[in-house]
């Protein structure tokens, strides 16, 4: 992995154990003002809209685990398990993240989103 790879891969896991650990100050320090998060249930644009967003799934989590890590250039790519708790439990997640000025520029979230489905 090239230096940048590295750096790369290394702040998008920070960025999750920021989430785990609830800490939105934490969150905003990864990512670039025109940010953009696409996700099953969502498609944001914007470094504020983005961390409404964390807030509102920090409070909706238990816990968060990194289960691996990867990178390739300006990518990084995490899976991760994400515990809500009862009635949800655990969501197995992946997340392919963009950088630019190393800073998250792109995140695509890969879920099952039927547990979050309200009928």
């Amino acid at each position: 992995m090239t230096p940048a790879t590295q750096r790369n891969v290394a702040s998008a896991e920070a960025y999750y154990q920021a989430m785990n650990g609830k800490d939105l100050a934490g969150v905003a320090t990864h990512l670039h003002p025109d940010v953009r998060f696409m996700a099953p249930l969502a498609d944001l644009t914007g470094k504020e809209a983005v961390l409404e967003a964390a807030k509102r799934f920090v409070n909706l989590t238990k816990s968060l685990r990194v289960r691996a890590k990867f990178g390739s250039d300006d990518k990084a790519m995490l899976t991760y398990d994400v515990d809500f708790g009862e009635p949800i439990g655990i969501c197995r997640t992946a997340a392919l993240m963009t950088f630019q000025d190393s800073l998250i520029v792109r995140i695509e979230l890969f879920y099952d989103a039927r547990p979050f489905e309200r009928n």
